[in-house]
């Protein structure tokens, strides 16, 4: 597969508000990318802008070789499922579906053979007859997707799809939408702000701040080794640590840290002596036991502490443990549990231990990273509002 939608140096101002700023960004035939990013980053306008429902300022889209910045909407082999699915509330299931067909001038033979097959597609066999009014948010959207489907648009545009559904049938919905695109092969273009969407359903994900683009990558990328500390906090959780390369032996160095033990990680980013960065450590990464282990490897880390906060919440335990100066996030992953077994309390005093493999040097700070360098003493909820409250410095409605 090669480049088949390049946004090209996008540049969208609202007034004094600069919503996109320079974006370029390549996406391949028949993947599904995620826009991914808090409120006001530039995500949906981007989105319109390839919809066609607004102009840059600056900048093109390329869509399979052909620059269509300046075609109408409703001439560009492009479709959009909205957050509100904007169904026909007065038509049938099958009349919403083949609105798009009648648009465009299908004969009405056409018309009753592809009906039933994008009804089938989105299992809605027998709903043909119902009004939107009649039918679920998860059977609605996938109304909306058939009639978005059903003139084989060459990319999907997706905003904030699952926004308007609880948990359980967001979760139903991801494996549907994911079952979907493969049985048609279009290209997905899907806007949101949930991490946990984009990572379940992208091939890629663009991270958006501030209207510019932080890092783009696989899932496992953006999370194993994110390239600032804006992308770490906002795919998943972690811990960051701020300090200076004291010593380099081979591939390894270790890092002196104000207020908290000397430890040793991958060497990645070819650092020297002397030099101050910044780490990100995820929670799942540290085991934790009341029981000093017998480690074998001399590149772990271990460190002794007490823990100052304990959350069960069913797959897992989360604890905050006090290291000297330090709060650090750990996880402990439930692959037994036995309900009689001495379990790790609050004031306990434990172990905790890391591979040096684990802990990822950043590449930039800069402004709300600033802020997040404080994270390790911040509860959860105080962790959402800086990562949403300092990335809203633009100020325009996406």
């Amino acid at each position: 597969m090669g480049e088949f939608l390049r946004f090209e140096n996008i540049t969208k101002r609202y007034g004094q508000n600069t919503v996109l700023d320079n974006v370029t960004l390549e996406i391949q035939a028949g993947e599904v990318f995620s826009l991914l990013g808090p409120s006001g980053c530039g995500k949906t306008t981007l989105l319109r802008i390839c919809g066609g429902f607004e102009p840059p300022d600056e900048g093109r889209v390329i869509l399979d070789g052909v620059d269509i910045t300046n075609v109408p909407a409703n001439r560009r082999a492009v479709r959009t499922v909205f957050q509100n699915y904007a169904l026909f509330p007065h038509l049938s299931v099958w009349e919403n579906i083949a609105f798009g067909l009648k648009a465009t001038g299908q004969d009405a033979k056409t018309i009753l053979e592809k009906v039933p097959k994008y009804l089938e597609l989105v299992q809605l066999t027998g709903y043909e007859h119902r009004k939107p009014g009649q039918l679920s948010g998860g059977q609605r959207q996938r109304v909306a997707i058939a009639r978005a489907l059903i003139n084989r648009p060459k990319v999907l545009l997706l905003d904030e799809p699952l926004a308007a559904l609880d948990l359980k049938l967001r979760q139903r919905m991801l494996i549907e939408l994911d079952t979907i695109h493969d049985d048609v092969g279009i290209t997905f273009l899907f806007v949101t702000h949930d991490q946990q969407e984009a990572m379940s359903i992208s091939d890629h994900i663009a991270v958006l701040r501030n209207g510019r683009v932080e890092q783009v990558g696989t899932p496992t990328e953006l999370y194993e080794a994110p390239r600032t500390s804006f992308v770490a906090a906002f795919i998943g959780d972690t811990n960051f640590f701020e300090g200076t390369v004291e010593t380099i032996e081979g591939d390894y160095c270790t890092l002196n840290i104000d207020g908290f033990p000397e430890i040793q990680l991958f060497n990645d980013k070819k650092v020297h002596c002397g030099e101050k960065i910044h780490v990100s450590i995820r929670p799942e990464k540290f085991f934790i036991s009341a029981v000093r282990p017998e480690l074998t490897d001399a590149k772990t880390n271990l460190l002794h502490g007490k823990v100052e906060e304990v959350i069960y919440v069913g797959p897992h335990t989360r604890y905050w443990v006090r290291v000297q100066d330090w709060r650090v996030s750990v996880v402990q992953q439930h692959h037994g549990y036995g309900l009689d077994e001495r379990r790790i309390k609050w004031d306990d005093e434990v172990w905790l231990w890391f591979g040096a493999d684990n802990a990822y040097m950043l590449e930039h700070y800069a402004e709300v990273d600033e802020q997040l360098l404080a994270l390790p003493d911040l509860e959860p909820e105080e962790l959402e509002a800086v990562v949403e409250g300092g990335t809203q410095e633009v100020g325009a409605a996406e």
